[in-house]
């Protein structure tokens, strides 16, 4: 008798351990569940005005009564691929959304450059060797017109052709830094060109605003994690690994950079920066570029473009290099 109570006591000890241990490993699985959801897959967009403040006091008064003519010249940043048109960075620039944000009406251009007409040139999908053409195409504006143009090129050098071909020149991915560097000097000695042409058809003066080109992968590079795994399992396809992409990337924008450095005109946007911790790893709060202020996902599900909130953040970006060029009546402006 006793032995048997004793036996059927260690029994049931056994059973509540296995009990705890079960409860104890389920809430563990929902707790890594729900923390693999809320960090590696979830990517919130966010919702209100993304991107740096722009001070009203910038856009109180005109900064020039000359007659403007605004260019949009790109890919499809500039074109406003996958959001509504008005809110697409170049429209934005121009007028206010019937939505916009307090605090942003009457802060843009048409408000301080009054003569301002717009044309925007630019084509989604298109690559710095069909911008170079573009811009080959224009006709020389009259004398008493000074040109502003934004610009937003080289993106889709890097990025296209995903992955699913032989890298080359204007569709790089996957190629070896060694590869890509005889493009990368190519590419500089585009935006020499197209800012000399530029330069041309613009014989009153122009302001070329060049933005750099952004990173969806928070600096890490690893594009091919854009799908997450479970989601692979489901079939879904994500981009090849690319060892060499982040130093592609870096020497793309270098080249960029100096282009800005190199001419007067060219006056750069950064909004790599501004873009940084809006990636696939925007809820990841253990990186170094998490933002803590604003974590949210500023892109489309395609990655290559930015969502409403990255264009408003755009728009800004812009804006403030616009206020601190032309506001002050820089050299072509008189």
């Amino acid at each position: 008798m006793g032995s048997r109570k004793a036996a059927g006591g260690r029994g049931g000890k056994w059973k509540r351990r296995i009990k705890i241990a079960t409860a104890v490993a389920l809430v563990a699985l929902i707790g890594w569940g729900y923390g693999y959801f809320r960090f590696c897959l979830s990517r919130p967009e966010g919702m209100g005005p993304a991107g740096p403040a722009v001070p009203r006091e910038l856009f109180a008064g005109r900064w020039t009564d000359r007659k403007v003519v605004m260019l949009g010249i790109g890919d499809s940043i500039t074109a406003g691929f996958g959001v509504p048109p008005e809110q697409a960075y170049f429209r934005r620039l121009l007028a206010n959304p019937p939505d916009e944000f307090e605090g942003m009406n009457g802060i843009t251009l048409s408000a301080v450059l009054p003569g301002i007409e717009s044309r925007n040139l630019s084509e989604s999908g298109s690559t710095s060797l069909r911008h170079e053409k573009v811009i080959a195409g224009l006709d020389k504006f009259p004398p008493d017109v000074l040109g502003v143009v934004v610009m937003t090129t080289g993106g889709n050098d890097i990025i296209h052709d995903y992955g699913r071909g032989t890298p080359r020149e204007g569709a790089m991915y996957g190629a070896t830094l060694s590869q890509a560097v005889p493009w990368i000097e190519a590419f500089q000695k585009r935006l020499d060109r197209m800012v000399a042409a530029l330069e041309d058809r613009f014989p009153g003066g122009c302001h070329i605003f060049l933005a750099n080109i952004y990173d969806p992968t928070d600096g890490s590079g690893d594009a091919d994690s854009a799908v997450p795994a479970p989601l692979r399992l489901l079939g879904a396809e994500g981009l090849p690994d690319w060892p060499d992409a982040m130093e592609v990337h870096r020497r793309y924008n270098e080249a960029i950079a100096a282009c800005a450095r190199r001419h007067a005109s060219v006056h750069l946007v950064d909004i790599h920066s501004a873009f940084l911790g809006h990636g696939i790893h925007c809820r990841k709060f253990w990186r170094s570029t998490y933002r803590r202020d604003d974590p949210y996902f500023w892109y489309l599900t395609i990655l290559e473009d930015p969502n409403p909130r990255g264009q408003d953040a755009i728009r800004r970006l812009f804006l403030l290099e616009m206020a601190a060029v032309l506001r002050g009546g820089a050299k072509g402006d008189e």
